[in-house]
């Protein structure tokens, strides 16, 4: 199987690999959109900003690409942010590839960013969560976030409801660091692995 990791320029991308590592995959990182529509899976990482981290893509000629492909795509952390229709951070305009907004976080006064282990609720059956249950813990660092909606894989709870995980068709996207979520984080990246479409 071909995984590749798009080389969005951020920093997390070396963690991201040797996860996959530790599962037996060999990923390839690149930013050569005929590599990456050649791929059986595409994970879109991403930390920073969402304007800085959509001007990379735009820069690098890949959003035509990420918006046409058909085999499963995941995006983690800011990578999911930019598979939404919009953010309010630095109000740009992102792949547009699930009708969802990323907003602020309401944090009802609890400190932003949003920095450590929660646990999902509203769990969906949706093959990226098989084996999560209420009371694993994943790993989040983020001050914006997408409100829940259809699209809504599992929630968390800090302050509001936030969703952890999104879907649509061939694409799904975490908000939380899978990479930095010990056997919880790595059973999703292995659940990505297992999707078939």
């Amino acid at each position: 199987m071909q995984l590749v990791i798009v080389d969005t320029g951020c920093a997390n991308i070396s963690s991201v690999y040797f996860a996959f590592k530790r599962l037996g995959v060999d990923a390839s990182i690149s930013r050569d959109g005929k590599v990456i529509k050649a791929a059986d899976k595409v994970l879109l990482p991403g930390v920073g900003t969402a304007h800085n981290a959509m001007a990379k893509l735009q820069q690098a000629e890949l959003i035509d690409t990420l918006q046409q492909l058909q085999q499963p795509l995941l995006g983690i952390c800011l990578g999911m942010q930019m598979l939404t229709a919009h953010s309010m951070e630095g109000d740009v305009p992102c792949l547009n590839l699930i009708p969802s907004e990323v907003l602020p976080m309401q944090s009802a006064g609890l400190r932003l960013p949003h920095m450590g282990w929660n646990t999902l609720h509203s769990i969906s059956e949706h093959p990226l969560m098989h084996g999560f249950s209420v009371i694993d813990y994943v790993y989040f660092v983020h001050s914006f976030a997408v409100a829940p909606d259809a699209y809504s894989l599992a929630q968390c709870h800090y302050g509001n409801d936030f969703a952890a995980v999104i879907g649509k068709d061939n694409v799904a996207g975490a908000q939380f660091h899978p990479e930095r979520s010990g056997k919880t984080g790595a059973r999703l990246l292995q659940n990505f692995l297992e999707w078939q479409l």
